[in-house]
C-alpha cells in the first residue's frame, strides 16, 4: 500500500504541470489580457480628456506608443514564447512567489492568504454539516423507504437540489435581510466589529454566517444525502445482511453493524474530492452575500483579467484536489478492509 501511495503521489508532478500549462496557455491566447486593458483605460482617459477639452477626438488615436507597449508585454512576459514563459512562472511558484495582481498590484499570496480564513470557515462549517446531517438522514429514509417521513423528506430535498445555491441565497437575501430585516445583507463581520466584545464578535460572526450557510449546503446536501440513502438500501438487500439476522441479530444490529460501515464507502470517496470546496467555496455565494473569500476573489480575477491572481488560485485548488483524490483512497482503505492497493 505504501508503494501504491507513493506512486500517486509522484502522479501529482505530471498532472499539476498539464493542468497548469494548459490554463497559462490559455491566458496567453484569450483576448483582453492586462496589456489589452491597460490599453483600453489609457484610449478611455484620453477620450475623455479630449471630450472635456473640447477637441474632436473620434477614439482611433493609440494613446500608447508602441515602444510603450513592447515594455508593458515585457513587464507582464507576454513578450516570450509560451513555453518559456511558463517555465519561467513555474520557477517563481516553485520558490514560493506567486507573482503581483496586475490589479491591485500586491503580492498574490498575500491577497490569498487574507482570503484563506474565511473560506476555511464556511468551507469547514459545510463539510461537518454535510456529513453530520446526511449520514443520520440517509440512514433514516433508508430504513423508513417509502414511508411518510421518506416521502416528505424526499420532496424537500429534490426540491433544494432543483434550486442553485445562489439563487436559494438570493431569495433568503431578500426575505430574511431586505424585507424582514432578520439578517444583514452582505458581509462578514459589521463595521463596528472591533468595538464589539469577544462573545459579541462571535455573535456577530454567526449572524452573518447563516444565509450564506444555507446557499452552500443546498447542493451537496441533496446528493450525499440520496447517496447514503440508496447505497445503505442496496446493502440492506444483499445477502451477507440477510444471513447475519437469519442467525438471530436485530435489523439494527444488521444495519449497524454490517451494512452501514459498508454503506460508507462511496461517502469516503467523495470526501477527498470535497477537501477542494473548503478553500475555494464558492464564488455565486460569496459574490452576492459580498464576502471577501477565496471563490469572490477567483471571480473578480477572471472578470478583470487578474492572470497572476487566477493562476496562483489555481495552483493551491488544484493541488488541493489531486491531495483530495488520494485521501480518498485512504479513507476507503480505512473503510473498507477488503481493498488492498497494490
Amino acid at each position: 500500500m505504501t508503494s501504491y501511495f507513493i506512486r500517486r503521489l509522484m502522479l501529482i508532478i505530471p498532472t499539476f504541470l498539464g493542468v497548469t500549462l494548459l490554463v497559462f496557455a490559455i491566458t496567453r491566447f484569450v483576448p483582453g489580457g492586462p496589456v489589452e486593458k491597460m490599453i483600453a483605460e489609457a484610449q478611455m482617459m484620453s477620450n475623455r480628456e479630449g471630450s472635456s477639452g473640447g477637441a474632436s477626438n473620434d477614439g482611433r488615436n493609440q494613446p500608447l506608443s508602441e515602444e510603450q507597449i513592447e515594455e508593458l508585454k515585457k513587464y507582464y512576459g507576454f513578450d516570450k514564447p509560451i513555453l518559456e514563459s511558463y517555465f519561467s512562472w513555474l520557477g517563481k511558484v516553485l520558490s514560493g512567489d506567486l507573482g503581483t495582481s496586475t490589479r491591485y498590484y500586491d503580492p498574490v499570496w498575500e491577497m490569498i492568504r487574507e482570503r484563506i480564513p474565511i473560506s476555511l470557515y464556511f468551507g469547514s462549517i459545510t463539510m461537518i454539516l454535510i456529513y453530520g446531517i446526511c449520514i443520520p438522514l440517509g440512514i433514516a429514509k433508508a430504513v423508513r423507504h417509502k414511508s411518510l417521513f421518506d416521502n416528505t423528506t424526499s420532496i424537500i430535498v429534490f426540491i433544494g437540489y432543483a434550486v442553485p445555491g445562489w439563487v436559494v441565497g438570493i431569495l433568503l437575501l431578500m426575505l430574511f435581510g431586505s424585507h424582514l430585516e432578520y439578517f444583514p445583507l452582505g458581509g462578514f463581520t459589521s463595521e463596528d466589529f472591533e468595538d464589539f466584545t469577544l462573545i459579541e464578535q462571535g455573535l456577530d460572526i454567526l449572524w452573518h454566517t447563516i444565509l450564506p450557510l444555507a446557499g452552500y449546503l443546498i447542493g451537496a446536501f441533496t446528493v450525499m444525502t440520496f447517496l447514503m440513502k440508496n447505497t445503505l438500501m442496496d446493502n440492506l438487500a444483499a445477502d451477507y445482511v440477510r444471513t447475519a439476522m437469519a442467525k438471530g441479530l436485530s435489523f439494527k444490529q444488521a444495519v449497524f453493524r454490517h451494512a452501514f460501515r459498508n454503506s460508507l464507502i462511496p461517502m469516503a470517496t467523495h470526501f477527498g474530492n470535497n477537501i477542494s470546496i473548503i478553500l475555494t467555496g464558492s464564488f455565486l455565494i460569496e459574490k452576492i452575500f459580498n464576502i471577501d473569500g477565496m471563490g469572490l476573489l477567483g471571480f473578480e480575477s477572471i472578470v478583470e483579467r487578474d492572470y497572476p491572481v487566477a493562476l496562483g488560485i489555481l495552483v493551491i485548488s488544484s493541488l488541493l484536489f489531486m491531495i483530495g483524490n488520494i485521501l480518498s483512497d485512504i479513507c476507503v482503505a480505512l473503510v473498507d478492509p477488503r481493498v488492498q492497493f497494490r
